[in-house]
């Protein structure tokens, strides 16, 4: 039987053309590029390498075998929603769990708060580098994408914030500690962040989940300080600091007028996060003393990090996260090229600094989300391909 041909629009442009315009991630694509390569020391995928704390993955079996299969309440269940609330004054913020949203996964989160504040021709300011879904889904709102560079030292200043917003700004993602760069902001610096915030009225997305990989000083919400908590939108999350990255769970918490809004629109997506994988957020929070031991290693995962690097790159400590972002334009490559050779010449995979934008050029990101003797061997042989470039 013949298939009758469709013409007209439908056969010319059978996807949308705002998605057909959307960039693949930079990010994916070095991924499929080792995905099962057993040759290769990947650097690339921010993925803890830690395994889901016994406790916690022994209560979600048990809910399994007590029938727990259901949905939930669309906010999520409440027993988490307290266990969020009462976690939070570790970061200085006194919230309800009535304000706050269990999500599938932080990504859903970003998505979640985006698409709830966002209309045609708004504009999101965006320090940059910075993580590579943010302009993706501000652009599939009709927002329009604002970057702010920061590099070399990819600080966000109240300056630049006063510099770049207008009367069509409506908000900005702020992500600290921040993916790629590993920079995080003492509560001094987040006051003077506020104060411009407040000057030009506009809202906080603050994603938050490296909160608790936070090394030389502790996280502070920026929802915590006077004046901010009815404009911040607050992200975060059990995939980074527990390892739950499978289990897709994270969470929103924000001012009810604007939570109401994400909540419509959960509603209609997702309805609710897994019922197993609230469970074991439940006990999660109960399992702090994991999450300590997890951020001592990384700890000092970061200092062997930092001072190796230091031998051969130009690099800025990192303040928090599993990330370290060299400055490669000393070697006279780009981001990609240094990247790719990098991977076919010596098996080493990390991820251009522009797939996080343009500022990232001229910088790489690698994960030290690997065990020491592999990150011992993968900066061995980085120094090794540096040196060889000359």
């Amino acid at each position: 039987m013949q298939t009758k041909k469709t013409g007209g629009l439908l056969s010319s442009r059978r996807v949308a053309k705002k998605v057909e315009e959307l960039k693949p991630s930079g990010i994916r694509k070095f991924f499929d590029l080792v995905i099962g390569r057993d040759d290769i020391i990947s650097l690339g995928v921010g993925e803890p390498d830690f395994p889901v704390p016994w406790r916690i993955r022994e209560e979600m079996i048990y809910s399994l075998e007590k029938g727990y299969t259901s949905y939930t309440s669309n906010f999520g269940l409440m027993e988490l929603r307290e266990g969020i609330a009462e976690y939070y004054r570790r970061f200085s913020l006194e919230t309800s769990p009535n304000r706050i949203v269990v999500t599938t996964g932080a990504s859903e989160a970003i998505d979640l708060a985006i698409r709830a504040i966002i209309d045609l021709g708004d504009r999101v300011l965006l320090p940059e580098p910075c993580y590579v879904s943010y302009r993706p889904l501000v652009s599939l709102c009709g927002g329009e994408a604002i970057a702010i560079p920061t590099a070399p030292d990819f600080k966000l200043t109240a300056e630049a914030i006063r510099k770049y917003a207008d009367e069509r700004t409506k908000a900005i993602i702020l992500n600290y500690p921040a993916n790629p760069t590993g920079v995080s902001y003492r509560k001094s610096e987040l006051e003077e962040l506020a104060d411009a915030i407040i000057d030009k009225d506009i809202l906080v997305i603050s994603d938050e989940i490296y909160a608790e990989l936070t090394f030389d000083f502790r996280h502070t919400a920026i929802a915590s300080l006077n004046g901010m908590e009815d404009r911040v939108i607050t992200i975060n999350g059990f995939s980074k600091a527990f390892s739950m990255t499978g289990f897709r769970i994270g969470y929103i918490i924000a001012p009810e007028d604007i939570l109401n809004g994400i909540l419509k629109i959960h509603q209609y997506c997702m309805l609710c996060a897994p019922i197993t994988a609230q469970i074991g957020a439940i006990e999660a929070l109960k399992c702090l003393d994991e999450v300590e031991k997890a951020r001592a290693e990384y700890l000092r995962r970061r200092n062997y990090v930092y001072r190796r690097l230091s031998e051969f790159l130009e690099i800025r400590k990192p303040e928090g996260t599993f990330y370290a972002f060299p400055n490669i334009s000393s070697t006279g490559m780009g981001s990609e090229e240094f990247a790719e050779k990098l991977l076919f010449d010596k098996k080493v995979a990390v991820v251009p600094g522009n797939a996080f934008g343009e500022s990232g050029e001229g910088f790489v990101r690698l994960a030290f989300a690997v065990t020491f003797e592999k990150l011992k061997d993968a900066l061995d042989r980085m120094e090794e391909f540096v040196n060889a470039k000359g």
